[in-house]
């Protein structure tokens, strides 16, 4: 079992800042990838980012550019640096952790962005 626990939300302006923090703990094994989605009230949770412990990122379209993820892979923790915040990436802000067939979630944080 792998514990995720996320951090850092909260309510900000439009084309603010914020960075979210995600600690996992338990069977961390290697080899793995750990992301970021995101839930907007009334639609489906989507792909922001990815990092994997071979050092690869990946990125959503609708991102690229203004987030930042990045890795500390002696704490287990993996940041996503959002930047020139819009409304529109207002959701709650999921982490994930996959190894193989297997994927563990966070509870999520809550990010508002006010216009």
């Amino acid at each position: 079992q792998v514990q995720l626990v996320e951090s850092g939300g909260g309510l900000v302006q439009s084309g603010g800042s914020l960075r979210l923090s995600c600690a996992a703990s338990g069977s961390i094994g290697i080899g793995y990838s750990m992301a970021w989605y995101r839930q907007a009230p009334g639609k489906q949770r989507e792909f922001i980012a990815r990092t994997t412990t071979g050092g690869v990122t990946d990125y959503a379209e609708s991102v690229k550019g203004r987030v930042t993820i990045s890795g500390d892979s002696a704490k287990n923790t993996v940041y996503l640096q959002m930047n020139s915040l819009k409304p529109e990436d207002t959701a709650v802000y999921y982490c994930q952790y996959r190894i193989g067939a297997l994927a563990y979630w966070g509870q999520g944080t809550r990010v508002t962005v006010s216009s």
